[in-house]
C-alpha cells in the first residue's frame, strides 16, 4: 500500500503561477508556501524580544545541572500522590471528552454543532481551568473539565473524520433501518481500531495536560515541580521529571483496553474522595448574569458606553496581545520545521546505525513528552523573561513530535533503487527528503494550530502573549474582559485552523489517517 496519496503530475496553466490540481484548482507551490513562511519569521525577528533578561544561563544552568544529576526520590509520598493524580485527572478528562465526542461526531457536519466544537478545541485547557475556578474553585471538577471541554470538540472532529473513512458498503447495503442502528452495528464498528489508537494517543496528551494544570494549582505533576523550583530543590524536580517521563513513555505498558474501564473506575473513586469547596446555584448564576457580563451593560443597555469598552480593550490588550502571539509562534514555527526536517533521520534505519538511532528515539521521547508549557517554565529559569524560552520550547516539543512522525513514515518507506541503494546522509537526502516533503509540510500546517494555542497560553509565564492579557483580566477578577480577551484567543485559532485547511489543499499536502490523528 503506498504511504503517500498520488498526485497526477502538474502541470504549468497558461497565466498563472501555480499548478493545476487533478480537480482543476490551482494549487499552491509547496517550496513557495516554505518560503513565504520562511520570510515573515525574518519579518517578525526585529519584533520579537530574545534577550536573556540580564540572567546568566551557564550559573543557572550549572545549578539546576547539579540538583538533575542527583535526583533526590526521598519526598516519595508527594511525588507518587502527584504522580496518581496526574493520571487520574487524564483518565476522567478523556473518557469524558471521548464520550461526549463521539456522540457529536455523527453530527459534526451541521453547522451549529461544528461551531461549537471549534469554540470548545480553540481555548487552551489552562484558560478553561482559570475560568472554571471563578465558579467552581480548585476543585476535582475543575480538573477534569478543563480537560474535557477542549478535548470534547478534538474528538468530535477526529471521529467525524474516522468514520467518514470507514468503509461506507455496510451501510448502504442495510435495509431500512433507523440511523442509530445503522451508526452502531455498521459503522462505528470498522472505524473502533482507528478510535482506539486515536483515544489511547490523545490520553498521553491528557497527561501532559493534566500535569501543566498543576501550575494553576491542582494537585499534580506540575504543582510539585512549580513548588520545588521555588525552594530551590533541583534534586527532587529532577525525580517529578524523571517519574514524569516514566509514565508518558510507558502508556502503552499501564494502558490497555482491557484495564481501561478499571483506570477509570479508580481515578473516578479517587477524585471524588477529594475535598472540594462548595459550590451553590448562586455562584453559577453570578458568573452567567454578572460577572462575564459587561461592566457598561450591568445597569442597562449603552451601546456607546459598550462600544468604547470594546475599543479599550481591543487597542490596548487584544491587539498588542495579538501580534506578540503571532511573532512567537511564527518564529517557533519555522524553527519546529527546521528540528523536525534535520532530524527525522535520526530514527530511520540505513540513515544512522543502531546506537545512533537508540540516541535519536531517546531524545525525542523525552522532548515530546514533556508539553510546551513546562519547558517554557524550565527555560525561564535559565534565559530569563523575554520570548526565547516561549520559542524554545514550542519549537522543541513540536520538532520532536513531527521528527518522531516523519520517522515513522521514513521506516515504512522502500527505496527506489533497490539494488546499492544509498545509506546514511545520501539516502537522506537523495530519498528521504524529497519524498516526503509533502507530508513534512501538512505535518508543520497541521501543528501550525496547535503551536498557536500554546503560544497564547505562554502568557501565564509573563510573556506579552494574549495569555498574559488573560491572566490579568483574571487576577483583578474582571471577568468580562478576560472572556473577550478569549474569544479573540479562539477566533484567531480558529482562523488559523481555516487557512492551514486551505494551504494543505492548495499544495497537496496529505497524510495517512493514523499519522495525522498523531498530529492532531
Amino acid at each position: 500500500m503506498p504511504i503517500l496519496p498520488r498526485f497526477t503530475p502538474a502541470r504549468r496553466v497558461p497565466g498563472t503561477t501555480g499548478q493545476r490540481t487533478p480537480g482543476g484548482a490551482t494549487a499552491l507551490s509547496r517550496p513557495r508556501v516554505v518560503t513565504l513562511f520562511a520570510a515573515l519569521a525574518l519579518l517578525a525577528l526585529p519584533f520579537a524580544d530574545l534577550s536573556l533578561g540580564g540572567h546568566d544561563p551557564w550559573a543557572a544552568l550549572a545549578r539546576m545541572g547539579q540538583g538533575f544529576l542527583r535526583p533526590d526520590f526521598g519526598a516519595v509520598e508527594r511525588i507518587g500522590r502527584a504522580v496518581w493524580l496526574t493520571v487520574a485527572f487524564a483518565c476522567c478528562g478523556v473518557a469524558l471528552g471521548a464520550g461526549t465526542g463521539l456522540v457529536l461526531a455523527p453530527f459534526y457536519h451541521a453547522r451549529p454543532v461544528r461551531w461549537l466544537c471549534i469554540a470548545l478545541r480553540s481555548v487552551h485547557e489552562l484558560f478553561w481551568a482559570l475560568m472554571l475556578m471563578q465558579v467552581m474553585g480548585i476543585s476535582p471538577l475543575t480538573g477534569a473539565l478543563a480537560i474535557a471541554l477542549p478535548y470534547m470538540g478534538i474528538f468530535a472532529k477526529v471521529f467525524s473524520e474516522q468514520l467518514e473513512e470507514a468503509d461506507q458498503r455496510p451501510t448502504e447495503v442495510l435495509p431500512r433501518t433507523d440511523p442509530l442502528s445503522r451508526f452502531l452495528w455498521a459503522r462505528a464498528p470498522l472505524a473502533l481500531a482507528a478510535m482506539k489508537h486515536y483515544t489511547l494517543y490523545r490520553l498521553e496528551c491528557g497527561l501532559r495536560a493534566s500535569a501543566v494544570l498543576g501550575f494553576v494549582g491542582l494537585p499534580t505533576l506540575g504543582f510539585q515541580l512549580d513548588s520545588f523550583f521555588r525552594m530551590g530543590d533541583y534534586g527532587a524536580a529532577s525525580a517529578i521529571m524523571i517519574c514524569y517521563v516514566a509514565l508518558i513513555a510507558s502508556i502503552r505498558l499501564w494502558m490497555r483496553p482491557v484495564l481501561a474501564l478499571p483506570w477509570l473506575l479508580a481515578s473516578v473513586v479517587t477524585l471524588a474522595l477529594i475535598a472540594s469547596p462548595p459550590m451553590g446555584a448562586g455562584a453559577l448564576m453570578r458568573f452567567l448574569t454578572q460577572d462575564i457580563v459587561p461592566g457598561p451593560l450591568r445597569d442597562g443597555w449603552d451601546g456607546a458606553a459598550l462600544l468604547a469598552w470594546l475599543g479599550d480593550i481591543v487597542t490596548h490588550q487584544a491587539l498588542p496581545g495579538l501580534f506578540a502571539t503571532l511573532i512567537v509562534a511564527q518564529i517557533a514555527l519555522i524553527l519546529t520545521g527546521a528540528l523536525a526536517f534535520a532530524g527525522f533521520g535520526l530514527i530511520v534505519p540505513r540513515v544512522t546505525s543502531r546506537a545512533g538511532r537508540m540516541a535519536g528515539h531517546l531524545g525525542l521521547v523525552v522532548l515530546r513528552s514533556f508539553p510546551e508549557y513546562m519547558l517554557a517554565y524550565l527555560f525561564l529559569q535559565i534565559l530569563g523573561p523575554s520570548m526565547l524560552p516561549a520559542v524554545l520550547a514550542l519549537a522543541l516539543h513540536n520538532g520532536a513530535i513531527i521528527a518522531h512522525l516523519m520517522g515513522r513514515e521514513g521506516e515504512t518507506l522502500v527505496p527506489r533503487l533497490r539494488r546499492d541503494a544509498p545509506t546514511g546522509l545520501t539516502l537522506w537526502g537523495w530519498e528521504l527528503a524529497p519524498r516526503l516533503f509533502g507530508p513534512f509540510l501538512a505535518l508543520c500546517l497541521y501543528r501550525w494550530e496547535i503551536i498557536l494555542r500554546e503560544t497564547a497560553v505562554m502568557g501565564l509565564l509573563g510573556i506579552a502573549t494574549l495569555g498574559f492579557y488573560v491572566d490579568s483580566a483574571l487576577a483583578e477578577l474582571r471577568l468580562d474582559r478576560a472572556l473577550v480577551l478569549l474569544i479573540a484567543t479562539g477566533l484567531m485559532t480558529a482562523g488559523i485552523d481555516a487557512l492551514s485547511r486551505w494551504l494543505r489543499r492548495g499544495t497537496g499536502a496529505g497524510l495517512r489517517g493514523s499519522i495525522r490523528d498523531d498530529c492532531c
